[in-house]
Parts: C-alpha cells; structure tokens; sequence
C-alpha cells in the first residue's frame, strides 16, 4: 500500500503520495490524463526550471519576493533543472494543451524544495508562479530546451557528419565508377564527386536550422495569460529573458509581439520543417549507401560497410546494412513528426496553441534523433566503409553510355546505334566506334576516357 498524505487546492483536498514532492494540481493530472506512458523529456523540463529559477532571481531584484524566498525559490529550481528531480515529473504528455499541468508540477515541486530550505510555506503560484502563465512559460521553456539542444547536440552532429565525408570524399576523389540517374547507367562520376555531394546536403541543412534559430530565441515571457502582461511586472519578460541570455550564452531575445508569440508556434513549425530537410537528405545518404553497399553478389557491391553484427538468425555469415537502416527510421520518425507538429500548429485558436506539449514532444525528439543519427552514421558507416575496385571498374568500361561523349562529334543518333550494339554484343563503346566511325584511336581514347568525363572535360 502506497501510504498517501492530503493536500489541497483551490477545487478541494486530494490524495497525493507521502513521499511526493508535487502537490495537488499534479496528482489531479496524473489521475486525468491516464492516455500514455509518455512524459514530456528531461530537457524540457530542465529548461522550464531554468526559466523557474531566473523569474525568482527577478522577481526579488524587483522587489516582489523578499530575498530569502527568491534564493531558495532559484536554488529548489536550478536542482530540478540539474535533473535530481526528474521522478517528480509523471504527467502524461497528452494533457491539457497550454501544458498548465507540467506547469504547476514545477511549481509544486519547487515551492516544496524551497519550503524544505526555508522551513516555511512556499506557495507554488503566488511566489513560484508569479508574474507568469503556462501561456508564456510553456512556449517559452519549448524555446529555451530546442535552442539549447540544437547549439549542443544537433549542429555539432551534423558538422561532424559533414566534415566525415568531406574527408571521405576528398581520398576518393580518383576513384571513378558508373553514375546513375534513373536507377539506369549515366555518364562517369568520382565517388569523391558523389560522397561531396552528400556533404553539401548536411552543410545546407545545418545553415537551415541556424537560420531557423533567429526565431526561435524569441521568448513569450512576460506576456502571462494572453499577451497583455497582466499581473506580470512591466520588466519581467525583459530582465528574465536577459538573464537566461548570460546564463546560456545564447542570445535570447524577449518576443516583440506576445501576442503572436503566444497565439501562435510558428517558429517551432518552421523549425520543424527544417529538421524534416536535414532527414530527407539523411534519408538519401542512408539509401545511396545501402544500395552501394548491396550484395555482395547479387547486387552492387561497390562498397562494403563496416560488419558490425549478424545480419540473420538463419543465414550464416549475412551482414546488413544496420546503421543507414537505423538512420533511415529515424528520419521516416522525424518527417512523422513534423506532419504532427504541422497540424497541432493549426490548433491555435484566438490567444493561444493547445497542443504545446505534443509540439514540444515532437520538436525535441527530432533533435535528438537527428544528432544521434548524424553521429551514428558519421561514426559507425561513412569512416569505415572500404571500396570494392572490381566493383567499380567493370561495369564503367562495359557501360554503354560512355558514346554520350560522342554525340558532339558524330550526333545523337549515330552515337545511339554504337551504344546499343555495344551492349547488344558484349563489347565496349570503345571498340564499336572503332570500327562505325573514321576518329582515330588517339581521339577516341580521350573522348571515352572515363576520367575525363567525370572530370567534365572535352
């Protein structure tokens, strides 16, 4: 038996567990909202207490708690946004909308911390809660926790991964093998060509989310219940946002409109949206180099991936793709999430968003999925895979689409019937024109050389 104490709130007593340092608005949550077994992460709650203890901070420079209770009211948080605390938080992501149930579990939880420290009563709305609303600080601390993990983990993931392939694509830069359009034969590329090229998706997708980054430093604090700032000191949002600027040191900036900035999450929407770009190029790297790395008889065969597990409980010695498999669900998860972070940002209605936790699920899950699998792939597939030479070579000299390199000199349509009786007969390009055209072997030689063309020269 769980041994249970009263508390009360401003609709009656309720039971809570003895040993629980939330309150009575928290165990009403956690007996309504009964849908999952999801909890909004430790970042966002982090960052909430984070905004927790520097409203405190400022609220006593302002004169509006005595400082005793401001110190332990930003000592109770900071602990809380350290982690030490993260089993006090058990509401159900799926709850109320403006996330006013994951608010007043802070503030329950922080106002018994500094109670403990003062040794009297801390009221979680008037002292913790004052000057805000869950209608700012919600946003908000969905703000201040993707900033953060974006500056910590995302960008760094992905100036990883595309410094591993710059390194990657600059030693194969001489390696020359069939391109493809189509899933069909085309003219020669490098693979330092090919491998370039997915760098400069992940370079590009990185300069999204950093532009994206701009709006989503923009904070609704200050603005309380519906933007107007009612019973919120005129300095609040200013000053606190101010203070989470020096304490990060990321440039956070007070919304100029809070009655946009709470109506609406338009930042974290296109934010998402950038996120969903970043997996569709992780999704394209991933399936390039599965089929690459597909056979190793029966497929391409032009690269073999590090051999990191077995690939089957029935057939011995098969080897699977597992990493681009992992990242390619990943991604698949993350352009999920922006459908869903899409259609709750159309939930906004008059003053305020009601899917803010499910935004700041979604939003945050992508974050770290996409660094983890940046990272991953960077770490576990694109360092280690080795070139099959063979694999290469073969099909680029027999590969009919060489005679495009012809087309300037003898038309389209003659260059047309040698590709095809090449590959009718079994021969290479190189010879049918021998004997279809008068260019000399020196001409041809340079015309068809693999190399060359990958190189785009006459």
């Amino acid at each position: 038996m769980v041994e249970l104490r009263t508390e009360h709130d401003s609709m009656g007593e309720v039971e809570v567990p003895a040993n629980a340092l939330y309150g009575a608005s928290t165990q009403r949550a956690v007996d309504n909202f009964t849908l999952s077994d999801l909890r909004l992460p430790g970042h966002f709650i982090a960052a909430l207490a984070l905004i927790k203890a520097a409203c405190a901070r400022i609220n006593g420079e302002l004169g509006l708690l005595d400082s005793d209770l401001a110190r332990a009211i930003e000592k109770a948080a900071r602990e809380v946004a350290r982690g030490r605390h993260d089993k006090q938080f058990p509401v159900d992501l799926f709850q109320t909308g403006s996330g006013t149930s994951t608010n007043m579990n802070a503030n329950e939880v922080i106002a018994t911390l500094a109670a403990r420290r003062l040794k009297r009563s801390v009221h979680p709305n008037d002292h913790v809660n004052l000057g805000q609303s869950s209608n700012d600080v919600i946003p908000s601390a969905l703000h201040v926790a993707a900033v953060l993990r974006i500056y910590q983990a995302l960008l760094p993931a992905l100036q990883h991964l595309e410094s591993t392939l710059r390194r990657r694509g600059e030693t194969l830069q001489g390696v020359v093998k069939t391109g493809r359009t189509h899933l069909m034969d085309a003219v020669p590329i490098t693979l330092g060509q090919e491998i370039g090229a997915w760098a400069t998706q992940i370079a590009n997708g990185r300069a999204r989310v950093e532009g994206g980054l701009e709006r989503l430093r923009r904070l609704a604090l200050g603005g309380t219940a519906v933007g107007t700032g009612l019973n919120a000191h005129p300095q609040l949002g200013r000053e606190v946002t101010a203070l989470l600027r020096e304490w990060t040191g990321f440039a956070f900036a007070e919304a100029s409109d809070h009655f946009e900035a709470q109506a609406t999450v338009d930042a974290v929407v296109e934010m998402s949206g950038q996120l969903k770009t970043v997996a569709v190029s992780l999704m394209k790297i991933a399936n390039d180099l599965r089929w690459m790395n597909s056979g190793p008889g029966a497929g391409l065969g032009e690269i073999t991936l590090p051999a990191l597990q077995p690939g089957s409980s029935i057939m011995p010695a098969k080897v699977n793709p597992v990493i681009p498999e992992a990242v390619a669900m990943v991604t698949a998860q993350v352009i999920g999430n922006d459908a869903t972070i899409t259609i709750a940002g159309q939930s906004g209605n008059f003053q305020l968003n009601v899917m803010l936790p499910l935004v700041a699920y979604n939003l945050l899950q992508s974050i770290e999925l996409l660094a983890n699998a940046s990272s991953a792939l960077a770490d576990r597939a694109v360092t280690g895979f080795t070139v099959n030479p063979t694999a290469l070579t073969e099909p680029l000299a027999h590969n009919p689409i060489l005679a495009t390199a012809l087309n300037p000199v003898i038309g389209y349509e003659k260059a047309a019937v040698i590709a095809k009786r090449a590959w009718r007969e079994g021969r290479t390009v190189r010879e049918v024109a021998g004997e279809m055209t008068d260019l000399d072997a020196a001409t041809l030689d340079r015309l068809l050389d693999p190399a060359r063309l990958a190189l785009g020269l006459p």
